[in-house]
């Protein structure tokens, strides 16, 4: 048997609130999952959501899930 490999993961939660930012920044935060503060998402760790974070990278916070 093989063992796959785990992929990496990215916790990431909301800090601050959209409001007052432009559309896209608005929409990164709906594809990211986020929304309201306080919430926190896991993600895959892989090239679209790193540039989806760092759209809205002074609203949220990032820290590794993989533990």
């Amino acid at each position: 048997m093989t063992k796959m490999k785990e992929a990496k993961k990215l916790s990431v939660e909301q800090v601050n609130s959209g409001i007052g930012g432009n559309e896209s920044q608005v929409k990164s935060l709906k594809a990211l999952g986020l929304g309201k503060i306080g919430r926190k998402v896991v993600l895959e760790d892989n090239a679209c959501v790193r540039g989806l974070v760092r759209k809205v990278f002074h609203l949220v916070k990032v820290g590794d899930a993989n533990g």
